[in-house]
């Protein structure tokens, strides 16, 4: 067929529909817009709740929110968070490659240890370290309880509970790659580390990332459950301050908005790590 004759042929939306062609009418979802109303009028409630209740407080929790005790105990709590966060990485890192090994006992050891520290409640885990020196009075020569602070019980209570987590998230994303992959670049004669740093980890971060992001968020909110230890982190602080002044609303209220600022900073970054590493699939967006 020529060029002049497929100009010639008519688009299909420029033909004129037969007269009694049925018109399509669009689905009219009146439960959707009913129930988009009712959910409007019941946030605009309780913002309204929220916002006009005197018992908030809101001018307390405005003159205490960038105090230097409530930002001391700010700082602690993400460099806490940051601490926790690389060590349990660190370990759980090492646990995945235990659980992925050859070796039956390193399997066994690396299992039993996420099976441990995973059903042991973090509290109770701290509640052990903090009161370890019951079990061993002396350790490396010094009194246990002049070798373990509060902050460092939080630490090691903190990073062996998240490890167990880790460790399942890293093994995760290394199960995720393709075999093939592997086994291609090993006939390539790439070596284990060429292997591991440019096939594996690129891929394996693509579905590492979103667990970790959660796990480290996670983590900033855990980390207020060492105020039972008395570590002055951002809730401790505020508890310090409403037991001396008995505004406990309006403080509490200023550890929920750092909180609630800190979360929303880390998750705009997880987005954007997120993105970087769906690169090149139809993920990334």
């Amino acid at each position: 067929m020529s060029s002049d004759t497929l100009a010639k042929v008519p688009a299909a939306s420029d033909l004129p529909e037969p007269a009694d062609a049925p018109r399509i009418v669009p689905q009219r979802r009146y439960g959707q817009w009913a129930a988009a109303v009712v959910v409007l009028a019941l946030l605009g409630f309780a913002v309204n709740s929220v916002l006009r209740n005197r018992a908030f407080q809101w001018d307390v929790v405005a003159d205490y929110f960038t105090s230097d005790s409530v930002l001391r105990g700010l700082w602690l709590t993400l460099w806490l968070t940051a601490v926790v966060m690389v060590l349990g990485f660190a370990l759980g890192t090492l646990l995945a490659a235990f659980r992925l090994s050859a070796n039956p006992v390193l399997r066994a050891v690396g299992w039993g240890y996420v099976w441990l520290f995973r059903s042991i409640p973090i509290l109770v885990q701290l509640l052990l370290w903090f009161n370890i020196g019951a079990l061993y009075p002396r350790l490396f020569g010094v009194r246990t309880v002049d070798l373990l602070s509060p902050v460092a019980v939080a630490i090691v209570g903190l990073t062996l509970h998240e490890a167990a987590y880790a460790a399942e998230i890293v093994r995760g994303g290394i199960l995720s790659v393709d075999r093939g992959q592997i086994e291609a670049a090993q006939a390539l004669g790439l070596s284990p580390w060429r292997r591991w740093w440019r096939i594996v980890l690129p891929q394996a971060m693509r579905v590492i990332v979103p667990p970790a992001g959660n796990l480290l968020i996670g983590t900033l909110k855990g980390t207020s459950i060492v105020s039972v230890i008395a570590v002055n982190d951002l809730l401790f602080s505020a508890q310090l301050i409403y037991h001396r002044t008995y505004r406990v609303i309006p403080l509490l209220m200023v550890a929920t908005l750092w909180y609630a600022v800190v979360t929303s900073l880390l998750g705009i970054g997880q987005h954007y790590v997120e993105k970087r590493y769906a690169r090149g699939t139809e993920n990334a967006r």
